[in-house]
């Protein structure tokens, strides 16, 4: 599963999972200045329990550590993630 790179323009930018042109799967965020703000995150129904909302959480982290940039997480999803997970200690704001 490929997750794509997409600029949705206004400093918002997201990672996506397309079949053809559906969206299946997503994770967005707004940068102001070095901090990923990440407000939404979709994995469709025929998706979900695959961990796949992880992997997109993962890839954005992994974004933000190529950039240097730190993560504030906003969306129910990433919130519980970086309270439960400790991959996200050295993104976090």
């Amino acid at each position: 599963m490929e997750f794509v790179l997409t600029e949705l323009g206004q400093d918002e930018f997201a990672y996506r999972y397309t079949e053809g042109e559906s969206v299946k799967a997503e994770i967005t965020w707004t940068e102001l200045a070095n901090v990923m703000v990440i407000e939404h995150t979709f994995v469709d129904e025929s998706l979900r329990n695959q961990g796949i909302a992880k992997k997109l959480l993962d890839r954005a982290a992994e974004y933000a550590r190529e950039k240097g940039y730190k993560m504030e997480p906003v969306c129910s999803y990433a919130v519980v993630a970086f309270d439960r997970y400790k991959d996200y200690e050295d993104v976090k704001v």
